[in-house]
């Protein structure tokens, strides 16, 4: 299929992109101390360089203290540290680029280093996982810190002159712990056993980030039904579940709804062909970002695992985004690999697609 729908300009709120191809985020832990460095700038700036629509920047921590469990991950709060992150948006800036960071918390999720203590672990009810003691549970206080970090974040990114930021609200980690009945047995108002009830904490971040940047700065979410704790969790089990979770957020001041899937030809429910990203939009009507093992013949959990992929057909993507899906597509693993993938697309030169390596993730190419 033409790959014209794909390279299409897109615009909503303050967002204007040149096509429909966004950078997903993929965590590189290539900032000692928490700041990005001139290589990290160097690696944003030659994605910018190969035609990608929108970078969204590798999760960055906010302002709590075990936001991350990773000291090498960058950090989106500090002098030193915001400072780091203008010399990365001039850097695409200068590359005709646009970017939006990734605002993260990870949650009850252990140190990847055995060495770094990141301090008291936030979650909402004190576990990893069901069943799984992993601290305590967030005071009252500690939820509206966290909402306050969020917001402060928000705003530094508008003040810098990202043209976007997105919350990190998937994969099991802090704002989806939430999310998650198997992760947040609270019966506050930040609980229950519904989901409006268990989203209450993603709305109220995103009132607060959106009364920090305005009306027009757009303002991305990332969902994903699956956890890292249990591939196989679905939080929204019909449409009339994915409303009561999705809507809330919209309301609240989502402007785009990045939905992650490990595989984004997947239907989400039984009876339609509509990925997680399509019934998202469908529901909610606001636009939608795909994701999942975009051009690559393997999924990436198992490119973790140490897989190669190899370049596979995009005419089912295609298919769909001209059909109106979804708005933009996500890609991973194959722009980690190769920074002018949208520029081969773009031009024809499939032949010149590159196999994914593992060993590619252990570098900024």
């Amino acid at each position: 299929m033409a790959v014209d729908a794909l390279f299409k300009p897109f615009a909503f709120k303050d967002l204007k992109l040149k096509n429909r191809v966004v950078m997903a985020l993929m965590t590189r832990s290539f900032s000692p101390g928490g700041v990005a460095t001139a290589d990290v700038a160097a690696y944003y700036r030659r994605r910018a360089e190969g035609e990608v629509g929108l970078i969204i920047s590798e999760g960055t921590g906010v302002n709590r203290p075990a936001s991350l469990n990773d000291p090498n991950i960058p950090r989106f709060h500090g002098e030193k540290e915001l400072a780091a992150w203008k010399t990365v948006i001039d850097a695409v800036h200068a590359a005709g680029g646009a970017m939006a960071p990734q605002l993260w918390h990870v949650g009850a999720v252990r140190s990847r280093d055995p060495n770094f203590n990141p301090g008291q672990y936030d979650s909402p009810s004190g576990l990893s996982s069901p069943g799984k003691k992993f601290g305590e549970g967030m005071s009252d206080a500690e939820v509206a810190d966290a909402i306050a970090a969020f917001a402060s974040a928000a705003a530094a990114a508008k003040s810098l002159g990202f043209e976007a930021v997105e919350l990190h609200g998937a994969h099991g980690y802090l704002i989806d712990q939430f999310f998650w009945d198997g992760t947040n047995e609270r019966e506050d108002a930040f609980g229950g056993p519904g989901l409006p009830g268990r989203s209450r904490f993603a709305a109220e971040i995103l009132k607060a980030v959106r009364a920090a940047v305005g009306p027009d700065y757009p303002v991305i979410i990332r969902l994903s039904q699956w956890k890292q704790q249990d591939f196989n969790v679905k939080l929204a089990e019909t449409p009339a579940a994915l409303e009561a979770w999705l809507q809330p957020l919209v309301d609240a001041g989502a402007d785009i709804l990045h939905c992650s899937q490990r595989r984004f030809w997947e239907p989400e429910f039984e009876g339609s062909d509509l990925n997680f990203a399509g019934w998202a939009k469908k529901i909610t009507g606001v636009p939608t970002i795909t994701v999942g093992s975009v051009g690559l013949s393997g999924e990436f959990i198992a490119a973790y695992a140490g897989e190669a992929s190899k370049p596979a057909s995009l005419d089912e993507l295609l298919r769909r985004l001209d059909r109106g899906d979804f708005d933009l597509v996500a890609v991973g693993r194959a722009l980690l690999q190769d920074p002018n993938w949208a520029v081969k697309v773009h031009e024809g030169r499939t032949d010149e697609l590159m196999d994914f390596e593992r060993s590619a993730m252990a570098s900024l190419s």
